[in-house]
């Protein structure tokens, strides 16, 4: 969706409420490392949208703000399922500020271009394939298929297999949002944009 024109505009910082630029000060602080000015300003469209229904950017900050900063995966197992619902959502902006994260995370270059492969690509280890398979199970069926929890159960405590659910679910909502509102990537984001579609 990117080189549209928004249907929701961002609403400027200065026009925020004061509660929620607080909350939002708090979820950056909570989820990214100090890095260059673009960088941190990289999710300015998306929380400028947001900021205009600023109960529900709270409450879905707060949740989200779990599953980047307190979850129970790793960060790198994290990154493997959100890049994945981008890729099979067709949502640029999520998947490009996610390639930023996975980087942080350790997922090497060529792991991300193999994402959109999906689970059968040869090169991945069993619980990363596990990991694919639930994000494709969950988009298609809206549920994790027997085999694949098993391979995951192996694996797993209950509350990382809950994380694995929630992480999916929370960023296809988030993929409809950004794709419905036609939130537009910030520049920051535009080398990272294509390298996701076949």
């Amino acid at each position: 969706m990117s080189g549209e024109t928004p249907r929701i505009p961002p609403l400027p910082q200065a026009e925020w409420p004061p509660e929620l630029v607080e909350s939002v000060f708090g979820f950056r602080s909570a989820v990214r490392s100090d890095g260059p000015e673009e960088e941190r300003q990289s999710g300015s469209h998306l929380l400028g949208t947001l900021a205009r229904h600023p109960s529900l950017t709270q409450a879905f900050l707060t949740f989200n703000g779990h599953l980047l900063s307190r979850s129970t995966l790793t960060s790198a197992h994290r990154e493997l399922l959100i890049l994945r619902v981008a890729h099979l959502r067709r949502c640029d902006y999520e998947w490009a500020q996610h390639v930023i994260l996975a980087e942080k995370a350790g997922i090497r270059p060529a792991e991300i271009a193999r994402i959109p492969a999906g689970p059968d690509a040869p090169e991945w280890s069993p619980l990363e394939r596990a990991l694919l398979a639930a994000a494709d199970e969950l988009l298609a069926d809206g549920t994790v298929g027997n085999g694949t929890w098993k391979a995951l159960a192996a694996e797993f405590d209950d509350r990382q297999l809950m994380d694995v659910v929630f992480t999916v679910g929370a960023y296809e909502l988030l993929a409809m949002a950004l794709r419905s509102f036609g939130v537009q990537p910030e520049p920051a984001l535009a080398p990272y944009l294509s390298c996701h579609r076949p």
